[in-house]
């Protein structure tokens, strides 16, 4: 297991999406204790804004109210940086864990001078996915802090935004999150269901799938006055409702720590999975013979690729039995499409090949 494991599993962070006040901030924390639902205490002191007017943090003063944090509650505290300057004043001010928010991810530059600024520090690092789905950029941003000699590193899934999202504030994009920890299966990895939710009602739901998919802590935006917050006030909760939150949720046990008989059973299903993963490209490979087929034939006739109206009633029909069998449209939408792409994609080549022979 991770250095994380030397604390609890799992890890949970709370605190404020920004320090307001001393009172605000040293309030919060004495609350978020008495729950006994925290083990490391987070608030904002810089804020990355889109715009320029917006509340963009109270900046180095707010080092001095964690440290009291520290002082009354003995609660680890943790801050985002996002330059050089935030690093070094957080290890003057003995801040216990930085974390590298979405917006710094995604510059390499930033990410690098936070790296190089660590150098030979031994502290806790958490790296947030960029905002946007781009799993080479995150896995890139956590290299550079291994090769600084960064020892304990860990994720952040905080969701991905995307144009139009109508259910999520970042869209979970679980796969993604998934795909990390496959590339990079040692560094521990938390999920922040406030920043994918953007709003209170969902983030028990969205806390419980982060603890299904076996990840190793959660951060939660809590504020002793949410609907008055300074930033990001829909996506907070008080300390109260937070733990909960936390109350609330079933805790998985690792695969490794269940019976020999447990794991014979799931092994038994997974050959059977295995079986049908076969089928599954077997019957592929068979449809795409057909679709080359299908080219070819189109060529010889000058007909053009794309059949729209057949495509529309393909893509009906799959949604519908989809749904009958207890299947969501956006599963089925994906499958269906990936597959329509790569017949085109099949159709094209063909196409293109026996023209280039002609040319010849």
């Amino acid at each position: 297991m991770s250095w994380i494991a030397d604390h609890h599993k799992p890890l949970l962070i709370s605190g404020p999406c920004s320090a307001e006040t001393e009172d605000q901030v040293i309030e919060t924390a004495v609350r978020l204790q008495k729950t006994g639902q925290i083990h490391v205490f987070r608030a904002g002191i810089w804020k990355p804004r889109t715009r320029p007017g917006a509340f963009e943090g109270v900046g180095k003063i707010g080092l001095q109210w964690l440290q009291k944090v520290k002082e009354i509650t003995g609660l680890p505290v943790m801050v985002e940086v996002a330059n050089s300057d935030h690093v070094e004043a957080c290890l003057n001010a003995g801040i216990d864990i930085l974390w590298i928010g979405a917006r710094t991810t995604v510059n390499p530059f930033a990410v690098q001078e936070v790296a190089d600024t660590l150098k030979g520090v031994d502290i806790p690092v958490f790296l947030k996915n960029p905002v946007s789905p781009d799993l080479e950029l995150w896995i890139g941003g956590m290299e550079r802090l291994l090769n600084a000699g960064l020892q304990k590193v860990g994720a952040i899934h905080r969701g991905f935004y995307f144009s139009g999202e109508k259910v999520y504030r970042n869209r979970p994009q679980w796969q993604i999150a998934i795909d990390f920890k496959t590339a990079m299966p040692n560094i521990p990895m938390i999920n922040d269901p406030s920043h994918i939710c953007g709003r209170r009602d969902m983030l028990g739901k969205i806390a419980q799938q982060a603890i299904d998919l076996d990840f190793n802590g959660l951060m939660i935006e809590s504020h002793i006055q949410p609907d008055d917050a300074w930033s990001d006030a829909k996506q907070q909760v008080t300390p109260e409702v937070y733990a909960n939150i936390i109350h609330q949720l079933i805790i998985r046990q690792p695969e490794h720590q269940v019976s020999n008989e447990a794991i014979e059973y799931l092994e038994r299903l997974r050959k059977k999975i295995d079986l049908i993963d076969d089928e599954i490209i077997n019957i592929l490979t068979s449809r795409m013979e057909i679709v080359r087929e299908i080219g070819h034939y189109k060529k010889d006739h000058n007909i053009v690729i794309l059949q729209s109206q057949r495509w529309k009633e393909i893509l009906e029909k799959f949604i519908k039995r989809g749904h009958d069998a207890q299947l969501s449209e956006e599963f089925i939408s994906k499958i269906i499409k990936s597959i329509h792409d790569e017949s085109i994609e099949q159709q094209e080549k063909i196409m293109s090949k026996r023209q280039s022979d002609q040319d010849i």
